[in-house]
């Protein structure tokens, strides 16, 4: 399996290192894809929207077939949104992958690419309303979703939820569980201080403390 992560300037960090670091655990200890590539319009230097700096395996004339893409978010998205080069890029994957992922406002370049139109999907909090917006997506408020070859995960740390579904969907339960225990994934239940109870966040977030 060739596992390829779509960077680009403004990226957000941990959508991609996320699930950068458990498909990678996979891939060393638990017969996961024998290769992952950082895929950009140009090989070459990316800078993240925190000031992380990252380089590009390879530009997309390069870029070998993938068996998977995952493309991440951040502000960077809304400029990339309207690279006809980056669109034309996922549109060719979604048509040639096993699986096409997205995390956080990664979303919006799925719907631009063409394959999220009536399709489950979410993406961080803070643009689920101009998700729905676009009119032709079945929004949902939910960590991730997965339908066909199609998944997409909310906010920034979503994406690693996301990628153990994956695993476990491709490789197994009992591999996802070896790649959860060995990045020793097990998020704290606590929800500090009060901010998610904010109206705004979903009711699988602010509805927590309640057991729901």
């Amino acid at each position: 399996m060739r596992f390829g992560f779509l960077i680009f300037d403004g990226v957000e960090e941990l959508d991609l290192l996320g699930p950068w670091e458990l498909v990678g655990v996979w891939a060393e200890y638990f017969d996961g894809p024998g290769e992952r590539l950082l895929v950009a319009a140009q090989p070459g230097p990316v800078r993240c929207a925190k000031g992380l700096t990252l380089t590009a395996d390879v530009g997309f004339a390069d870029c070998p077939a993938l068996d998977v893409l995952l493309v991440p978010g951040g502000r960077g998205t809304r400029r990339v949104v309207d690279e006809a080069e980056t669109i034309a890029f996922i549109s060719e994957c979604a048509s040639q992958c096993q699986a096409l992922l997205s995390v956080c406002t990664g979303a919006f370049l799925l719907h631009r690419a063409g394959v999220l139109t009536g399709q489950p999907a979410t993406t961080h909090w803070a643009s689920l309303d101009r998700l729905r917006a676009l009119g032709d997506v079945a929004v949902q408020e939910t960590r991730f979703t997965h339908a066909g070859h199609i998944w997409t995960s909310a906010g920034v740390s979503a994406g690693m939820d996301m990628t153990l579904a994956f695993i476990a969907d491709i490789a197994g339960e009992r591999t996802a569980g070896e790649v959860q225990r060995w990045a020793e994934y097990y998020p704290d239940d606590r929800r500090y201080g009060d901010a998610h109870r904010a109206d705004e966040l979903p009711a699988y977030i602010k509805d927590f403390e309640d057991g729901e």
